[in-house]
């Protein structure tokens, strides 16, 4: 017999079964819940509830390991590229050569856009926020790319996906080349992913653009730091939005919107105003007994992390990875110096290890991206370029599921009970 959880609801006795997947805590299946006691369970911001099955991502937060198809993130950031991290989360296993060389091939295919969305970006004010953009240009491709908006066809499903994450990063540097009044640049697929996207962004149409193979390298450990985290709020909404139907465009957009959330996706820009608020390394010892204050407001933003209570395992990759950036670029500003003091004393201070308090991802990206020349607006949007993958990933393997329905949270009702209509004269 299966194992059992026992429920004791009104004087009765109710068994659910418990589900143990292939690494993690038990489940307890509640499916049922409803049907058998009449009773729901209340769970805000569902941090006790698993909405889904998943094979693509693991996180243990306690021992800080992240896994993605069983892979430990570290290996692939370290010794892989985006695009076969890429091969790996929607297709489940490392490729051959000859399977990425297809792979990046049919990707390099779909990077261009539709030749009107220029248009569309010129609608938008100079001032806009570049995630806005990407909200509004994202939603309509469904517009332009209809012809692979089927999901209930596999092969629509991978054109689809293929195409979201090719034309994510034109959007991005088009959504940046705008905000700076510079003319948008067609994509060379004669580059990498990566180095395509940084010549799109920081390249112009009179000169010869050279990718600097430290700032490329670092930006491709970043995608693959970001391309997928269990079901996050982020990816919680696409796969929410793809259980009414709606097509991958739309969920995307879904997502994008959700990671917009300064709580989310926000969290590099704000390490990187706390530096600049800092200033100076002399004035970190200040910032240090106010973040230890209960009292004071002051909180060291990029260290800690609601799911590791242990170091963030990505947070390793990218703390060698920012002294090869410095190096490649000769960085010199005191900015980046406070930040690496600041870890310094942070990763020593018994009040900071006693409470886990270790420098994150974001800590660390922030100052990456800034040092490679990205304006904090655009620290976002990098960060939904990269989780696209994650997202369409997510987005198939739910859709593949034929035991899918559409979500449906329940509630905890506390307004008022049934009441009668009083008409206006008499109110």
């Amino acid at each position: 017999m299966a194992n059992q959880a026992k429920l004791n609801a009104a004087g009765k006795d109710f068994d659910f079964p418990v589900l143990q997947g292939s690494v993690g805590p038990e489940v307890i299946d509640i499916r049922k819940l409803y049907a058998q006691t009449g009773k729901f369970t209340f769970d805000p911001g569902f941090t006790s509830t698993a909405s889904c099955e998943s094979a693509l991502t693991y996180i243990d937060g306690d021992e800080g390991v992240l896994l993605h198809r069983g892979y430990p993130i570290g290996q692939l950031a370290e010794h892989s590229s985006f695009m076969e991290v890429s091969y790996l989360l929607l297709n489940g296993e490392l490729p051959s050569k000859d399977e990425l060389d297809t792979f990046s091939y049919t990707i390099s295919r779909h990077t261009m856009l539709h030749e009107q969305l220029a248009t569309f970006y010129r609608g938008f004010r100079r001032d806009a926020h570049p995630m806005a953009i990407m909200c509004g240009v994202v939603g309509a491709l469904s517009a332009f790319y209809h012809d692979s908006t089927d999901i209930a066809d596999p092969e629509h499903r991978k054109i689809s996906s293929h195409r979201l994450i090719a034309k994510m990063p034109t959007i991005a540097a088009m959504a940046y080349k705008y905000a700076v009044g510079q003319p948008f640049l067609y994509p060379d697929n004669n580059l990498s992913y990566t180095g395509n996207f940084l010549r799109m962004t920081f390249g112009v149409p009179a000169e010869e653009y050279e990718v600097i193979p430290a700032v490329e390298k670092a930006m491709d450990r970043i995608f693959i730091l970001h391309a997928d985290h269990e079901q996050n709020a982020s990816t919680s909404t696409v796969r929410l939005a793809g259980s009414s139907g709606a097509n991958p465009f739309a969920c995307i957009a879904a997502g994008i919107a959700c990671l917009w959330g300064p709580a989310h996706g926000g969290a590099n820009e704000a390490a990187l105003n706390m530096l600049k608020e800092i200033g100076t390394p002399d004035r970190i010892p200040h910032y240090i007994e106010r973040a230890k204050d209960k009292n004071d407001p002051f909180r060291l933003m990029g260290f800690g992390h609601r799911v590791y209570k242990n170091y963030d395992p990505r947070a390793t990759v990218m703390q060698s990875t920012v002294r090869e950036v410095f190096e490649a670029l000769k960085v010199t500003d005191p900015l980046f110096e406070t930040a690496l003091r600041l870890e310094e004393i942070a990763l020593n201070d018994p009040y900071f290890v006693e409470k886990k308090l270790f420098p994150n991802v974001d800590f660390y990206s922030g100052i990456i991206l800034s040092a490679i020349g990205f304006p904090t607006t655009m620290f976002t949007v990098l960060f939904a370029l990269a989780r696209t993958v994650g997202w369409v990933a997510q987005w198939n393997e739910m859709i593949s599921d034929p035991g899918q329905k559409i979500g449906r949270p329940r509630q905890l009702y506390t307004g008022p009970t049934q009441r009668d209509y009083v008409p206006l004269d008499k109110r």
